[in-house]
C-alpha cells in the first residue's frame, strides 16, 4: 500500500537544518519530503525549498522540525500542535519547563515528539524505569570553553573560562537548572532526564576543558535492577561548536521512524 509522503518543514536554516534539509531535498528520507524552511533571516535562493512563515508552513505541511533552539517551542510550539501538524523537537532544553511540557502534550490534535540529539542509551534507561525508579543517575558534559560562555556570566566567570589550562567546573545542577543557564550546549541533560522521568534526580556537572578536541558526555546511572554507564564523545560542528555533528543525523533517524521506514531498530 501507498502512503503519501510527509510533508516537512525546518524551522531553523543553520547548522542542523541545513544537513536535514539538504539529506530531505535530496531524498534521503524515504517517505518525507522538504516542504518549506522558516527562518528569520533572508536566505535567498541558494535553499533547497521555498522559505515560509510559520503560519504558511503550518498550511503547507504535516510535520514541523524544530531546529532553531528552545525559544522556537516556547512560542510556537502549541501554536503547531493546535493546527494538527506534528513537530519534532530537536532542543529538548525547552521541556525542563514543566508547565510548557504538560502544555505540550495536552495540545492537539498535532502530536509533539523528542530527539535524543549527542546521546545514546536513552532507550535503555526508559526500559530500567519501567521495572522501578532510579536511585542516582548523573551526567557530565564537557566541552569548549568558548561554547559555553552565556550573557548572565560575570566578568570572574568569562575571565577563569578564557584563561583555563585545564578543566574547569563551570555549573553544576539538576536537569531541571542547568539546561536553562546554557539554552544551546545541554539539550543532553533534558534527553536524560525526559529518559528517566525526574528532572531533579538528575544531576548536572558541565565542565569547560581546552584541550577537549571532542565534546564528550558520561551519563551514569543506578537503581536496583542494576547500573548503567554510556559515555560518548563527538567532534563538534564546524560551524557551531555548541552542538555536536552527530545531532542533525540524530534527527534525521527520527525523521525516517516518523515517515515510516521499516527495519530500522526501535
Amino acid at each position: 500500500m501507498n502512503h503519501r509522503p510527509r510533508k516537512v518543514a525546518l524551522i531553523g536554516w543553520g547548522a542542523i537544518g541545513r544537513v536535514v534539509g539538504g539529506a530531505l531535498a535530496a531524498g534521503e528520507v524515504p517517505g518525507a519530503e522538504l516542504a518549506g524552511i522558516v527562518d528569520n533571516r533572508p536566505l535567498g535562493d541558494a535553499v533547497p525549498a521555498p522559505q515560509l512563515t510559520v503560519e504558511q508552513a503550518l498550511a503547507a505541511c504535516d510535520l514541523v522540525v524544530e531546529a532553531a533552539g528552545q525559544g522556537v517551542v516556547r512560542e510556537w510550539g502549541e501554536a503547531v500542535l493546535a493546527s494538527g501538524t506534528d513537530l519534532l523537537v530537536a532542543s529538548t532544553g525547552a521541556l525542563t519547563d514543566e508547565e510548557l511540557a504538560k502544555r505540550l502534550l495536552a495540545t492537539g490534535p498535532g502530536r509533539v515528539y523528542f530527539t535524543g540529539g549527542a546521546v545514546g542509551g536513552l532507550d535503555l534507561l526508559q526500559a530500567v524505569r519501567a521495572m522501578g525508579p532510579l536511585g542516582e543517575v548523573t551526567l557530565t558534559t564537557t566541552k569548549l570553553p568558548a561554547t559555553l560562555e552565556q550573557p548572565w556570566m560575570d566578568e570572574e566567570t568569562l575571565a577563569r573560562l578564557r584563561t583555563a589550562t585545564a578543566p574547569v567546573e563551570v555549573m553544576s545542577g539538576t536537569a531541571r537548572d542547568v539546561p536553562a543557564r546554557f539554552p544551546r550546549s545541554t539539550n543532553v541533560a533534558a534527553s536524560v532526564a525526559l529518559a528517566t522521568g525526574d528532572l531533579d534526580a538528575v544531576r548536572v556537572r558541565v565542565v569547560a576543558d581546552p584541550a577537549a578536541a571532542h565534546t564528550s558526555h558520561v551519563i551514569e546511572a543506578s537503581g536496583p535492577h542494576g547500573s548503567y554507564r554510556f559515555e560518548v564523545r563527538h567532534l563538534p560542528d564546524a560551524a557551531n561548536p555548541a552542538t555536536s555533528q552527530v545531532v542533525p543525523y540524530a534527527v534525521l533517524r527520527s525523521l525516517a521512524a516518523l515517515a515510516g521506514r521499516r527495519g530500522q531498530i526501535l
